[in-house]
């Protein structure tokens, strides 16, 4: 079965998530006890209690979603192996995980430098986001170079998601400032390899080729936008049986079924969805995944 893998990125992480299946799979439950050793914390623990304000904050919320993304790939067993992997946002490490690109822990330390940087600027500038529904993208720059050359503040797009759902975010200089540095050192210290299976870059729409880019984009990530139409477009590229979203919230599932022409969606939430994924895999005969 020809398979592409997605993981969403900010947004998806809710109260619980990741719990069941560390519960019901000793490799996820391996991914968590790895997390916590990078991390000096249990986040298995801080998904299960919460509270939920805490798990929002984007100091917590980029650590646990990277982690419970991988933690439900993992899950799903060492056979599975998809021919293509994106991941919105900083989730495109997990694509960089799963493709052997990168080892876990240190895709972990780059996602957690890279929240505490984002947490922090937060708290020292005032800015914001938002999403623009029915506006193409062509509408929705042309109405941010009014206000940009009018004065009005600060705002650009941030997400492409779709033809029409674009997110937009203002006041970013705090963030671009202290994020960008601090990643780049984090970066240029991990050992990167070249992926296993391609990995299709949400800033550009485009399988990485060489690793010095796969840095770079890395690091541009925290000021640019993401532009997952294209993403998604180029996986639909590769003559695909079904899409699998493996997180919590099933954010990209919705956003692919849209898509014109678009194979079967498969959301793996939890270990039922491992679960039905494995059925799928199982009932597909003579199939290679």
């Amino acid at each position: 079965m020809r398979f592409a893998a997605v993981f969403p990125g900010q947004g998806s992480q809710c109260v619980a998530m990741g719990c069941d299946v560390a519960a019901n799979s000793g490799a996820a439950r391996g991914i968590f006890d790895r997390a916590a050793a990078v991390l000096g914390y249990d986040l298995l623990e801080l998904q299960r209690a919460g509270p939920e304000e805490v798990l929002r904050e984007t100091e917590y919320s980029q650590p646990a979603i990277f982690t419970t993304n991988v933690a439900l790939y993992e899950a799903a067993g060492d056979d599975v192996e998809p021919v293509v992997t994106a991941g919105h946002s900083f989730a495109e490490l997990c694509s960089l995980v799963v493709a052997r690109s990168l080892q876990f822990e240190e895709a972990l330390r780059i996602v957690n430098e890279r929240a505490k940087a984002m947490q922090d600027a937060a708290q020292h500038a005032r800015g914001g986001m938002s999403a623009v529904l029915g506006l193409g993208a062509a509408q929705v720059r042309d109405v941010l170079r009014q206000l940009q050359n009018a004065n009005v503040g600060r705002v650009s797009m941030a997400n492409f998601n779709s033809p029409t759902q674009i997110v937009i975010s203002g006041d970013l200089d705090a963030v671009q400032a202290a994020t960008q540095p601090m990643l780049a050192a984090v970066v240029e210290r991990s050992h990167f390899a070249m992926p296993q299976f391609d990995v299709i870059s949400n800033l550009d729409g485009r399988p990485y080729r060489d690793v010095p880019t796969i840095k770079a984009n890395l690091i541009r990530s925290v000021v640019e936008e993401v532009r997952w139409h294209d993403t998604a477009q180029r996986l639909l590229s590769y003559g695909l049986d079904r899409v699998v979203e493996f997180g919590a919230g099933g954010v990209l599932g919705p956003l692919m079924k849209r898509m014109p022409v678009a194979p079967p969606v498969t959301v793996v939430s939890d270990f039922a969805g491992v679960q039905k994924f494995r059925a799928v895999i199982e009932s597909s005969t003579g199939a290679t995944v």
